[in-house]
């Protein structure tokens, strides 16, 4: 009886069950993997690091270089097309850099978070800190955006994306903001325990 049981599943069950955890990048230059070979990138790296922990993922690069967070809320439902199953934002460094008000990147990345949450997919949210030469009380009030949003929304929080490689000189490229690949891959390790929670959740 169980074996005739098993026969009667219909094939599209039984595919849609194998089917990988699919997990969207969404972010700026950080996640496109800017200046990099195409193999060097966050997006390659995390994948392969998630093929070697025998974990069945698709990790979906959508990031754009230069993107704020306000490009981020117009762009978002089409990358939600790819229905994926968790997020990692990643977005906010090019609102530092471009000195944008703190209040503004906050109120973009709470429509991302809620839009993500309206889908059922589970989100990593992936801290920026803002240049220190933006004055204190700029990045005070940057810098508290991302643990008082994974707060409020219950969220997995990486509180640093660049945790470990900004500063590094060898960890990054001439312009001391892009990781190199050797960068990649101490993100790619930071970030990979709040990852497999999300992942076990997921499966």
């Amino acid at each position: 009886m169980l074996l005739l049981a098993a026969a009667v599943v219909p094939v599209s069950d039984r595919a849609q069950a194998a089917e990988p955890v699919r997990i969207l990048a969404f972010g700026d230059s950080l996640t496109a993997g800017y200046g990099l070979p195409q193999e060097d990138g966050f997006v390659p790296q995390l994948q392969q690091a998630l093929d070697k922990m025998g974990r069945r993922a698709q990790v979906i690069n959508g990031g754009v270089s230069g993107d704020t967070t306000a490009g981020g809320v117009a762009r978002l439902d089409w990358m939600l097309a790819d229905r994926p199953d968790i997020v990692i934002l990643e977005l906010g460094a090019n609102d530092a850099l471009r000195g944008l008000p703190p209040e503004e990147a906050r109120r973009n990345l709470e429509t991302i978070i809620q839009r993500i949450k309206d889908t059922g997919a589970e989100i990593l949210l992936a801290g920026m800190l803002a240049p220190r030469n933006m004055g204190e009380d700029y990045a005070d009030a940057f810098d508290a955006i991302y643990p008082d949003l994974a707060a409020a929304h219950q969220l997995e929080l990486y509180p640093f994306f660049l945790e470990g490689v900004a500063t590094r000189p060898e960890l990054n490229q001439g312009d001391g903001i892009h990781p190199t690949r050797e960068g990649v891959a101490v993100i790619v390790e930071g970030i990979m325990p709040q990852l497999a929670r999300l992942l076990d959740n997921a499966s």
